[in-house]
C-alpha cells in the first residue's frame, strides 16, 4: 500500500474531487486488473478510451481515478484527479509506487528500426559474464537476474515496465537494458524513466501503419534521445544517415560508433564468413562467432554502450568475443549429409530482409542458391509487403510467399499485396503457399546441395496469430522435423 499524497508529489494535476487522504493498492490502466484500493489512469489509446472503463474499474474497487477528460458523474468515495496527459501520468505514478527504481539501476535503453533485440541481448550477455547482476526487457524474453519471464510487447506498458524494474531492483541487480520501440516514445510508455544512456541502431520502413509517415516515426525515434538527461549518453550509429538526427536536441552526452566513419567506436571487417566475423574495434582485433555484417554494427553498439557506462574497455573486448546471439536471429541448422542450410530469421522489415539476404549471398559466394520462405504479418504496414515480396524475389533462386501472422486479415490479399509489384524477371522465381508449415517443407525438399532456406519474419516466436487465436507454431521445430532433414544447429 501507498499513500495517495505521496504518490501525488511527482504529478501535475489541474483540479480533484474528494479526499487524498487514502491508500492506494496498485496503479492500473487495465479495469479487468482493477483490486480494493486501486488507482485507475483512463488513458486515451489507439484502439480505445480508457475513460469508458472508469465505472468498470470503481465497480471493480478503484478508489482514484485520474483522467485528461472530467466524467459528468463523480461517486461520493472516489477521488478524482484531472491531468493534462494520462499516459505520462501513468508512468510518473507507477514509478513513485514502485518507489522509482530505475534510479536505483543502469537503465539503458535501444531503439531502432532494426538489431534492437540483438544489442540488447548482447550486452545483457556482455555485463552478465563481467559478474553483473542484470535485468532485461525484449522482445524476445524479459530477464531478471537469469530468471526468464515471457515477454509480450517489445516494450511493455508504463506500469509493466516500472514493475519489472522494481523485481530487478528486489534482485539486486546493477543494470537493466531494455528495448525501446518508436510505439512506446510515441505513447510515453518510457514516462518517468530515468536512463543512464540511450543507443540507437538504424532507422528503415517500418510500422507505418501507426506512425503514417516516415517523418512522425523518426520523430518518435527522436523523442527518446531529446528526453535523456544530461549525464545520460546518447550513442548513435553514424553510417545510418538519421543518426545525428536523433542528436540534434538531446542534452546527453554525444557519442558514434561506425565501420565506415571515423566515430568514438571504429569497427572493421577483416573477415566476415559462415564461422563468424573477425573484426577491429578501435585497432583491437576480435572474432565474434556471430555472422553477418550487419551484426558487426550490432556487437559495435554493445560494445560502446558497455564502455560509456562504466566497464572497462578490455574487459568488455573480452566479453563480446565470448557473446552469442539472439534467439531466432540467424539461428542456422544444418543437414549435413545433404549440404543444405536452414537459416531461421526475425527479419520481418524490407531493411532487414534485404540485410539478410545480402550476407548469406557473400556467405554462399559460388556453393549454391538461396530459397527464401517470407510472409508480412496482417494489420501492419501494407506499404512494406511489395517492397519485400521484391527483395525476397530479387535476391533468391526461389522464394516462397506464405502467411507470417495474418491476424484478422485474410491471408490471400496479404499475398496479393506482396505480389504487386513483382518484375517480369522476378514472376517465374515466385510460388505462393499460403499454409506456412507446408511452405517451409517445400523449400526444404526443393533445396539442393549447397543450397541455403531463409524462413524470415518470426524468428523467436513461437505461434502463429490467426483470426483472434495464437496457435502453437515454430519455424525451427517445422524444419527439424521435415522428413529427410538431419539437424544440427549452429549460431
Amino acid at each position: 500500500m501507498r499513500k495517495l499524497q505521496i504518490l501525488l508529489d511527482s504529478l501535475h494535476y489541474s483540479r480533484h474531487s474528494g479526499t487524498l487522504d487514502r491508500p492506494v493498492s496498485g496503479v492500473i490502466i487495465d479495469s479487468r486488473t482493477t483490486a480494493e484500493d486501486s488507482l485507475f489512469v483512463a488513458i486515451k489509446g489507439t484502439s480505445t478510451d480508457g475513460h469508458l472503463y472508469i465505472e468498470k474499474a470503481i465497480d471493480r474497487g478503484a478508489k482514484t481515478i485520474v483522467c485528461e477528460s472530467w466524467p459528468s458523474h463523480l461517486k461520493e468515495d472516489v477521488t478524482y484527479i484531472q491531468v493534462t496527459d494520462a499516459a505520462v501520468s501513468a508512468g510518473l505514478l507507477a514509478a513513485a509506487f514502485y518507489e522509482f527504481p530505475s534510479q536505483k539501476l543502469k537503465l539503458i535503453g535501444i531503439t531502432g528500426t532494426n538489431g534492437k533485440t540483438t544489442t540488447a541481448t548482447l550486452l545483457y550477455q556482455m555485463l552478465t559474464s563481467l559478474g553483473n547482476k542484470c535485468g532485461l526487457i525484449s522482445t524476445v524474453e524479459v530477464k531478471v537476474a537469469g530468471e526468464i519471464l515471457p515477454a509480450t510487447h517489445t516494450t511493455p506498458d508504463a506500469v509493466s515496465i516500472q514493475s519489472l524494474l522494481a523485481k530487478m531492483v528486489e534482485a539486486e541487480c546493477d543494470y537493466a537494458i531494455m528495448e525501446v520501440s518508436s510505439h512506446a516514445a510515441e505513447q510515453n510508455r518510457i514516462a518517468g524513466l530515468d536512463f543512464i544512456g540511450g543507443v540507437f541502431t538504424n532507422m528503415s520502413h517500418d510500422h507505418l501503419d501507426y506512425h503514417k509517415t516516415f517523418d512522425a516515426y523518426i520523430k518518435a525515434k527522436k523523442k527518446f534521445f531529446d528526453n535523456l538527461g544530461k549525464n545520460a549518453f546518447a550513442l548513435i550509429n553514424l553510417d545510418d544517415r538519421r543518426g545525428e538526427v536523433m542528436l540534434q536536441n538531446t542534452k546527453a552526452k554525444k557519442s558514434t560508433y561506425s565501420l565506415y566513419n571515423m566515430a568514438d567506436f571504429k569497427g572493421k571487417i577483416i573477415e566476415n564468413s559462415i564461422h563468424g566475423l573477425h573484426l577491429e574495434i578501435n585497432g583491437i582485433e576480435f572474432h565474434s562467432g556471430i555472422i553477418g555484417d550487419y551484426n558487426a554494427y550490432n556487437l559495435l553498439a554493445a560494445y560502446g554502450a558497455a564502455v560509456l557506462s562504466g566497464i572497462d574497455s578490455t574487459e568488455a573486448l573480452i566479453a563480446l568475443s565470448k557473446v552469442k546471439g539472439a534467439q531466432g536471429r540467424f539461428e542456422h541448422v544444418t543437414d549435413q549429409e545433404r549440404e543444405v542450410t536452414a537459416v531461421v530469421d526475425y527479419a520481418h522489415t524490407p531493411d532487414a530482409l534485404e540485410k539478410i539476404l545480402s550476407t548469406i549471398q557473400k556467405l554462399q559466394s559460388q556453393r549454391g542458391a538461396i530459397i527464401t520462405v517470407v510472409g508480412c504479418g496482417g494489420d501492419r504496414d501494407k506499404t512494406k509487403r511489395p517492397i519485400m515480396g521484391s527483395i525476397a524475389a530479387s535476391k533468391s533462386k526461389i522464394a516462397i510467399f506464405t502467411s507470417d501472422n495474418p491476424r484478422s486479415e485474410d491471408p490471400e490479399e496479404i499475398l496479393k499485396d506482396m505480389q504487386e509489384s513483382l518484375s517480369e524477371a522476378e514472376k517465374p522465381k515466385v510460388m505462393v503457399i499460403s499454409e506456412r508449415k507446408s511452405a517451409i517443407q517445400t523449400a526444404i525438399r526443393l533445396a539442393q546441395k549447397g543450397d541455403v532456406v531463409l524462413v524470415a519474419g518470426k524468428g523467436h516466436e513461437n505461434y502463429q496469430e490467426i483470426k483472434g487465436q495464437k496457435l502453437p507454431f515454430d519455424d525451427k521445430n517445422i524444419i527439424e522435423n521435415t522428413p529427410g532433414f538431419n539437424v544440427r544447429y549452429g549460431h
